[in-house]
């Protein structure tokens, strides 16, 4: 998949490929570069290779592979993996390494800072209303039995065993 998405982004080679190649693509080369590209040690050169470079690695591999894997080198069936499955382009990996800690102290402090901001609003607020003591529930829940509020599944029912109106957050 990463061997066609590199053959559509890069521009086509102009000089065409020589019909034939060597065993090695060590010794493989094109008339408009005259330098040779070893593929023992793809994966340190490839980032530093220019785009037609990896273009001409990639096409003279893609040849390679056309014919029997048993007569490819190591060093190219390597290089065939490397570029087809290595850590560049869109599998480079985001984080570099070591940035883990980064992450998690970052997270650290934000999620510190949250509960801060938490702890302040909440040490500043106002006092609970009075509607939310303990007296005033009860004197709710009276009230409610002698109005016969909700007669029938309610507070005034026969058998009521629930809190009525006297909530958790009592103090």
């Amino acid at each position: 998949m990463t061997t066609l998405r590199l053959a559509r982004t890069l521009n086509a080679r102009s000089v065409p490929l020589p019909a034939t190649f060597g065993r090695s693509l060590a010794t493989a080369t094109t008339s408009s570069h005259s330098s040779m590209i070893p593929v023992s040690n793809i994966e340190a050169q490839w980032a530093t290779l220019s785009n037609k470079e990896q273009m001409e690695v990639y096409e003279q591999l893609l040849e390679v592979q056309k014919k029997d894997w048993k007569s490819m080198s190591l060093d190219e069936k390597k290089a065939a993996y490397y570029i087809s499955f290595g850590p560049h382009g869109p599998r480079k990996p985001v984080d570099a390494p070591g940035a883990q800690w980064k992450i998690v102290a970052l997270t650290t402090i934000i999620i510190g800072a949250g509960v801060g901001v938490f702890a302040l609003i909440r040490s500043n607020a106002p006092p609970a209303s009075k509607t939310m003591s303990k007296e005033w529930q009860r004197v709710q829940n009276e009230k409610a039995r002698e109005e016969l509020s909700n007669p029938l599944s309610g507070i005034a029912s026969e058998g009521y065993t629930g809190k009525g109106y006297e909530s958790l957050s009592n103090k």
